[in-house]
Order: structure tokens, then sequence, then C-alpha cells
């Protein structure tokens, strides 16, 4: 049988390790759209703007994940790599 307290720490960091894949999904979507409006001379206020939101959850959510604890942070922030990761892979596939 499995112990309740070693459940309890897979399913927290199973947690954490989505929120951290739903935080760097996020944060490198907007990155792309902020890029594109920097390239492309539209509306630079909306990118400034962007950028300080982008900012703003990622240190909102690793602060809220920090809370609790080191491991837990650990696998939020595989979640965000694993979500770089694939967003770079989708980029290379559809050669944008």
């Amino acid at each position: 049988m499995i112990d309740p307290y070693i459940l309890r720490t897979l399913m927290t960091l199973s947690a954490c390790y989505i929120g951290g894949l739903l935080l760097g999904f996020g944060y490198f979507k907007a990155l792309r759209l902020t890029t594109d409006l920097i390239v492309t001379n539209r509306q630079p206020i909306v990118g400034i703007a962007m950028t300080i939101g982008r900012l703003g959850l990622i240190c909102t959510g690793f602060y809220a994940i920090v809370q609790i604890g080191a491991l837990a942070l650990l696998a939020a922030l595989t979640g965000v790599l694993s979500a770089k990761a694939l967003i770079l892979r989708q980029i290379k596939r559809s050669g944008a």
C-alpha cells in the first residue's frame, strides 16, 4: 500500500508541473505576440504592457508555488521549460 504522505507529495508535484506547464505556455505565447508587435512596429505600448503582464504572471505563479516548497518549485520550473521546448518545436515545424 502506498504511504499517504508519498501519495500527497506526488499529487502536489504533479499539480505543480501542470501549473508550470500552463504558466510556461502563457508566458511564451505572450512573448511570441510581444515580439510580433515589436517587429512589425504596431502598437509598441501594447507590447510594453504585455511584457509587464507576462513578467507579473510568471513571478506571481512562481511566488505562489514557492510557498509549497523547493520540490514544487523545481516541478513548476520543469513544466515551464517543457512548455518552452514544446513551443519551440511547434515554431520549427511551422517554419515561422
